[in-house]
């Protein structure tokens, strides 16, 4: 039950939990919606090979499923099956641990996405560089990206069906060309062959973690749309478990043949995969690898823009933002207000640096999960009564437990951020002041309803 405080202190202005009547997604759209959320397929796995060699590589990709992503997914599928609303894991926490810290969920969330989302357009923007180095002088790199980040703003204003179909036809075009690469190198250096595995080159093995860290996370990203997907009590914990199954496949496969094609892991740099089958299959792989790598990038963002775009619809509803961010479209019921504004913020962080970028997004999203897999232990006490269709295995130790292997996992983050610089400190400093900072934003907000409120009862 909250207190009195907490109850005045955010007035609800519409319930974030307001059903929508476009119940558009189905099983397959959420899963290839969530795959480009979480991966968006090989491409970004560079990192992880040329910092932990090739079986470095293959032993982390199949650990990272198991100790950050699986823990993750049954998270979610017990707290989306059970709260099936708008604004998905903002919900659980303020639910479950109150206001003040469901704010922090939702500033930490949309803080870590600003640095997220820049990611991809740089890594639409070093695979054009591959075919087309005319992109890499001087601001035309940063103008495609600013290009990017528009049009899936407007693809998301228009609304969420179109958004989870373009997913779909995208992991399908991803596919293909992947799938050629495995077959080719097995075939002309692998099982047929008698060739030797490859041995690992070690380079730096904590930035190859972080890397895989990043390539799998952001499953409770498709939380933020349940609203909007049909029979969610089912279809959440389905979609997860399907699409754990295919990212691990997306990374280890193609790694696993590049392995024995005598390929240094070391010449595995971000958006080389283009350039590597080329010299395993042919030239024309080439540009089917950077056009789709391309569209990998493409896909990650448009499908990101519609998740992150729900949490301030859910937080003006319940009176944490101004209520123009729960403006929507009359047509399409998109929170266009929202996409705009973010957009903009996106924008602003397109020139910084990857290895930059992965270090701090994963500081700040650990924090935002920790309080997720707290929401989750929370409700287990709190609300044992409350229906859940899907339950994390092991009962209340298990739902305790199962957020131990990610937090210790996210321990290395903490570690690598002393060594990354971010507007002249240290990651992790900066990271503090952006925690501090949602504090402040907070308690500002909540001091200037109160006064409000006091102004209107005199």
């Amino acid at each position: 039950m909250k207190t009195a405080v907490e109850q005045q202190s955010i007035p609800a202005v519409e319930s974030s939990s307001s059903p929508s009547k476009n119940k558009n997604l189905t099983l397959w759209p959420l899963v290839a919606a969530t795959f480009f959320m979480v991966s968006g397929g090989t491409y970004g796995t560079e990192d992880t090979v040329h910092g932990a060699g090739y079986m470095g590589a293959i032993l982390i990709f199949l650990i990272t499923p198991v100790l950050w992503s699986l823990p993750t997914a049954f998270m979610i599928g017990e707290l989306a099956s059970a709260l099936p609303e708008e604004g998905g894991f903002y919900v659980w926490v303020r639910r479950a641990l109150g206001p003040c810290w469901g704010f922090q969920e939702a500033w930490l969330s949309l803080v870590a996405s600003v640095f997220d989302m820049a990611i991809y357009p740089a890594l639409f923007v070093e695979y054009l560089n591959r075919l087309f180095p005319y992109f890499g002088i001087g601001h035309r790199g940063a103008l495609v990206g600013l290009a990017i980040v528009t049009v899936c703003a407007l693809l998301n204003i228009a609304g969420v069906r179109l958004v989870a179909l373009t997913s779909l036809w995208l992991f399908v075009l991803l596919t293909m060309p992947f799938a050629v690469l495995i077959i080719v190198a097995l075939w002309k250096h692998g099982m047929f062959s008698g060739q030797t595995v490859q041995s690992s080159v070690h380079v730096d093995m904590m930035m190859g973690i972080l890397a895989a860290m990043w390539n799998y996370m952001g499953w409770d990203n498709a939380s933020t749309i349940a609203a909007e997907v049909s029979n969610p009590q089912r279809t959440y914990s389905r979609a997860m478990l399907i699409t754990v199954g295919i990212v691990a496949l997306s990374y280890i496969l193609p790694v696993a043949a590049m392995s024995v094609t005598g390929i240094q892991p070391n010449a595995f740099v971000t958006g080389s995969w283009a350039d590597l089958a080329a010299q395993v299959v042919g030239p024309w792989l080439r540009v089917v690898l950077v056009a789709g790598g391309m569209l990998s990038a493409f896909g990650m963002f448009n499908s990101l823009v519609m998740s992150y775009s729900r949490l301030p619809l859910a937080m003006a509803r319940d009176g944490m933002l101004p209520r123009v961010f729960a403006e929507v479209h009359p047509k399409s019921k998109a929170p266009w207000v929202a996409i705009l504004s973010l957009a903009v913020c996106w924008a602003l962080c397109l020139g910084l640096s990857f290895e930059r970028l992965v270090t701090i997004d994963i500081l700040i999203y650990g924090l935002s999960l920790l309080l997720e897999f707290a929401a989750l232990a929370a409700l287990r006490l709190r609300e044992p009564d409350l229906p859940r269709p899907f339950r994390v295995p092991g009962g209340t130790f298990g739902a305790f437990a199962v957020g131990v292997f990610p937090m210790l996992l996210l321990g290395f983050s903490v570690v690598r951020s002393e060594s990354e610089r971010i507007a002249g400190m240290n990651a992790l400093a900066f990271g503090c002041l952006i925690i501090a900072a949602g504090f402040v934003v907070y308690f500002l907000r909540s001091a200037a309803i109160r006064d409000r409120q006091s102004t209107e009862s005199t």
